[in-house]
């Protein structure tokens, strides 16, 4: 049976930089009749590293899938010193949502999946409060409850972990998740929980930041989605943008431009990662188009 033009491998290499590195991708998968349909790399002068993106098509390639790691392992990347990952659009994702009480980036998350617009499964929410467990119930996911102290963080992360495992989590979405994650859930899964925040960090902190940034009169609203490092709020930085104020804004329409902007960039940064755009290097990121 004919493959699906939509069944494609991606190739996430980094490097240092030398000669013949494109010509070698790209001669592995034409030799194996491949169809280069994206392909995309820079090299960075600084550190002279070379970073690339490479998709093709599976349909006719002659090397199973099972096998193309292997393959790709021996005749290219040993050679070239390479450290590189390959995934398969057909993947299907298994994402976590996390949140406390603000509902807009989970409505939007669990809209944008139920829709059918990500390839992922979304089959456990958690929090800290019971408050959005009703949104859960209205998507039909299972929604767990694990009230955090200083007292009991660390046991309830190990609960949270184990409940992980057991749905065979891939990737972790903060939708406004109001906890701070300690360094050995972060280890669990680097480069694979993405956080979103207002750019009034460091400057508008606690409760209520538009209502200060308000006060101060600020003319842009940014958002801010990235990689969750134990470095609080410095990760790997995914997504940005930024909508302008005017003077007519009062502090409900900062909170309501706030939170469109918020939805919009945690979904760019979310759907980046799950179409394999993004390479991480140190503590920056290649966004590739």
């Amino acid at each position: 049976m004919k493959k699906s033009a939509q069944e494609t491998a991606i190739l996430l290499i980094h490097c240092p930089d030398r000669r013949g590195l494109v010509t070698a991708v790209t001669t592995f998968i034409q030799d194996n009749n491949g169809n280069i349909i994206r392909l995309d790399e820079v090299v960075d002068g600084d550190s002279s590293s070379f970073f690339m993106r490479v998709e093709w098509d599976l349909d006719g390639f002659a090397i199973p899938p099972a096998k193309i790691g292997e393959f790709f392992a021996i005749l290219v990347a040993e050679k070239f010193s390479m450290n590189w990952e390959l995934h398969f659009s057909t993947d299907v994702v298994r994402m976590a949502i996390f949140v406390s009480r603000l509902p807009h980036c989970l409505y939007d998350l669990l809209a944008r999946w139920r829709s059918g617009e990500w390839r992922v499964d979304i089959p456990v929410i958690v929090s800290n409060h019971p408050d959005l467990e009703p949104v859960a119930d209205i998507f039909g996911v299972a929604f767990h409850h694990f009230p955090i102290s200083r007292k009991n963080r660390e046991e309830q992360e190990r609960a949270e972990l184990e409940l992980l495992k057991q749905h065979g989590i891939d990737l972790i979405v903060l939708a406004r998740y109001m906890q701070i994650l300690g360094p050995g859930f972060v280890e669990r899964y680097p480069n694979r929980i993405i956080n979103i925040h207002h750019s009034f960090l460091p400057a508008f902190p606690g409760a209520r930041p538009y209502h200060s940034a308000y006060a101060r009169g600020v003319k842009i609203i940014g958002a801010t989605s990235h990689y969750v490092t134990a470095e609080l709020d410095e990760g790997p930085i995914i997504e940005q943008d930024v909508t302008r104020l005017t003077y007519k804004d009062q502090v409900g329409d900062l909170i309501r431009k706030g939170q469109d902007l918020e939805k919009l960039v945690l979904s760019r940064a979310v759907w980046h990662h799950l179409s394999r755009r993004v390479l991480v290097y140190g503590n920056r990121t290649y966004l590739f188009a």
